[in-house]
């Protein structure tokens, strides 16, 4: 670390710039060196970057670019969950308080009623080709659409060994679209990427179907890329909450009408489905999934009617009880990037124990589902100040400069007086001490 911070104050006369040529080519420490001296880190921030913890810093510098050190987040499990009969302890990333919480509680308030049970589609992704430069799109559209076998055909010659584990290309869809720039002919490739979240080979059997739809039609293909609008790769949840769990059927109801709330309205609706992608994109995070195409195409989902909706619905059953369902697209793999790369994932995968990558959608489905019940829960019946706010409490005590017992201490009185803020925090930590010493 020394060697690191001794260049990087050697390179104090360079002009501040964000070129640097073949700063990619640079070691880990010589490019930390060169940030060091662009940013006038200190010594201690530096070591802070260059600090290694469960993921060394020669595997990240194989997983991106650029890289010049680590960070860490809490990595936590969640308890209780029960889904399709089989218990789960879920591990989730995730940097925000009580969200770990919440989902082991909600969890247990399904336990009663069996649980959660999930159900998924085949694990279908779709391919893009735009083709462009068509002067007759419907009469291109039949044409490709009579070579269905031979682009199905070319689609699986680039994975054999997807083909041989039992996907691959499946079907060929072909849409006709207007756009600011002309009439675009968009041919969708249908692939079963079975425990793969699939994009790589999605994107290698566009690439290789792309010159054959142009000869077929005349026109000229531009884009060749995966949708992260997963719409055929769904996951779906369902659970019965007993109506003595909630505080009976006005504590029903009240759970209710917050869910009329974000079905009638985009602006709650946004934070209604946040909430669910809080539990959802934790796990993502722990298992080493692509965390934004999941968000991209859950909204993009919530959005398919042409009005964005919440992504579950909750409604009373016959008993008096409640009943929630919910539907969203999950995109995610056992197979490749991140999830076999970084050793954390990997030790995830473990924990949670599952063996393919529609079960583990279909569990991120039922903690997505059991988070928004505890969101629903709090909100209706406890206000957000009463659990929320409390675990918030914490972390401003310790940005404050509480330590041990004394966290505690600053973040209850702090609740009690409604006051959660850094300067009162700051105010009681001074307090506090002043009492001790």
């Amino acid at each position: 670390m020394k060697n690191v911070f001794n260049v990087a104050q050697g390179l104090k006369t360079m002009m501040r710039t964000s070129r640097i040529p073949g700063f990619y080519n640079l070691s880990v420490a010589e490019r930390l060196s060169r940030i060091v001296e662009y940013a006038g880190l200190t010594e201690e921030e530096a070591r802070l970057l260059s600090k290694e913890g469960n993921l060394s810093l020669d595997i990240a510098d194989k997983m991106v670019e650029n890289v010049i050190g680590t960070m860490a987040y809490p990595f936590s499990v969640a308890l209780n969950f029960l889904i399709d009969g089989k218990e789960y302890i879920v591990p989730m990333v995730i940097e925000e308080t009580s969200v770990v919480a919440a989902a082991s509680n909600a969890a247990k308030m399904t336990r009663a009623k069996g649980g959660i049970f999930t159900d998924a589609t085949d694990p279908i992704m779709i391919g893009q080709v735009q083709l462009t430069e068509v002067t007759s799109p419907f009469t291109a559209r039949m044409k490709i659409l009579e070579h269905r076998d031979e682009i199905l055909k070319l689609a699986n010659e680039q994975d054999p060994v997807l083909v041989k584990f039992g996907g691959g290309a499946r079907d060929v869809e072909v849409k006709v679209v207007d756009s600011p720039a002309g009439p675009m002919v968009i041919t969708h490739l249908l692939v079963d990427v079975r425990d793969a979240m699939g994009a790589n080979a999605v994107n290698t059997m566009c690439e290789a179907v792309a010159p054959l739809i142009e000869r077929l039609t005349g026109g000229k293909v531009c884009l060749r890329i995966v949708s992260n609008l997963a719409d055929k790769r769904l996951v779906r949840a369902r659970a019965t909450v007993a109506k003595e769990e909630v505080g009976g059927e006005e504590g029903v109801d009240a759970i209710v009408k917050a869910w009329a709330f974000a079905a009638s309205d985009p602006y709650r609706a946004a934070t209604h489905n946040k909430g669910i992608l809080n539990g959802c994109i934790a796990v993502a995070l722990a298992t080493g999934q692509d965390h934004r195409a999941i968000e991209a195409g859950a909204h993009a989902y919530a959005a398919r009617t042409g009005r964005y909706m919440p992504l579950s619905v909750w409604e009373k059953d016959e008993n008096g009880d409640l009943a929630g369902t919910l539907e969203m697209p999950m995109a995610v793999g056992l197979v490749g990037g991140a999830t076999k790369t970084h050793p954390v994932a990997k030790v995830a995968v473990k924990i949670l124990g599952v063996k393919t990558a529609t079960e583990l959608a279909r569990v991120m489905g039922a903690v997505g589902l059991a988070q928004n019940l505890a969101a629903l829960r709090a909100l209706a019946l406890e206000g957000i100040q009463a659990g929320h706010m409390r675990l918030h409490a914490r972390n401003i005590a310790i940005q404050a400069g509480a330590t041990g017992d004394l966290i505690d201490r600053v973040a209850e009185q702090m609740v009690r007086e409604r006051k959660i803020r850094f300067d009162r925090a700051q105010e009681l930590v001074k307090e506090f001490t002043e009492k001790v010493a």
